[in-house]
């Protein structure tokens, strides 16, 4: 069987993040991608100048729409934009049950804007949390997710981890591209262990999209019939070369994309 992937999330004009890197990802990796669109943005390297979510009634047309023809083996979830598009996403899995989904809490695009309204953050962690395999939230995410501090010591990590699996999801990827050091470390933590993911810590601007490939590339593994931990592995492994090749590309005036197809070209 064909490997299939849906994303769930708000497509970038410029090509660089949401729906449009994560079929890249989709496709980098040997999955067939599909998509459901939560909102349309106006956006480039420097910013975003506009979002118009997409009407919650349609969002579940196209996830009906997919799920009732394709064999969806993992979702990615990412921009959900606004409260009533997060109950369709949620009424849609419910119904639909897929063995496999990667949320990615989006709230701040690279650039800095806001892509998530302040008021539909409790219902994120309420309605999709609980039925998600892993979320992947960074570290200022995951430090707005608690409304605490971002984290400043792996101890602190390990506990915001802690908190955020204590909402319902299976598994959490704490993100460290954020922090400081020769390393950017994820922290990967579920009931059982939290294990540390290190890899070199790459000075480059271009860095547009990767939490949004990253997430995606996990989904990628689970639709292959990786394990967690491999699939998260694997994506690690991926968007480190994805980001050290992103120079590469001379795309935009601001934070450019990273390289998803380095393996090729």
């Amino acid at each position: 069987m064909t490997p299939v992937a849906l994303t769930i999330a708000g497509s970038d004009s410029s090509g660089g993040a949401g729906i449009q890197a994560d079929l890249k990802s989709f496709a980098a990796l040997g999955v067939y991608g599909a998509s459901a669109i939560t909102a349309l943005t106006a956006q480039n390297t420097t910013g975003v100048s506009g979002i118009h979510p997409v009407p919650a009634s349609f969002v579940t047309a196209q996830i009906d729409a997919v799920f009732s023809d394709l064999d969806v083996g993992a979702v990615k979830i990412g921009m959900v934009a606004q409260a009533e598009t997060i109950v369709a996403i949620a009424d849609g899995l419910k119904r639909w049950a897929p063995r496999h989904i990667v949320l990615d809490p989006v709230m701040v695009a690279t650039s800095g804007d806001r892509l998530l309204a302040a008021e539909a953050l409790d219902a994120l962690k309420t309605m999709l949390f609980p039925l998600a395999s892993l979320i992947t939230p960074n570290l200022p995410e995951a430090a707005a997710l608690l409304n605490e501090p971002v984290a400043a010591s792996e101890a602190d990590v390990a506990r915001q981890g802690r908190q955020l699996l204590a909402m319902g999801c299976r598994a959490v990827l704490v993100k460290g591209g954020h922090g400081h050091g020769a390393e950017s470390i994820d922290y990967l933590i579920d009931g059982e262990h939290s294990i540390a993911l290190a890899a070199p810590r790459i000075a480059t601007a271009n860095t547009h999209g990767t939490g949004c490939s990253l997430s995606s590339a996990i989904a990628a593994g689970l639709a292959k019939g990786e394990a967690m931990e491999t699939a998260v592995r694997n994506a690690k492994a991926w968007i480190t070369d994805a980001i050290a090749a992103a120079d590469r590309f001379a795309v935009g005036r601001g934070h450019g994309p990273v390289h998803h197809f380095h393996r090729y070209y």
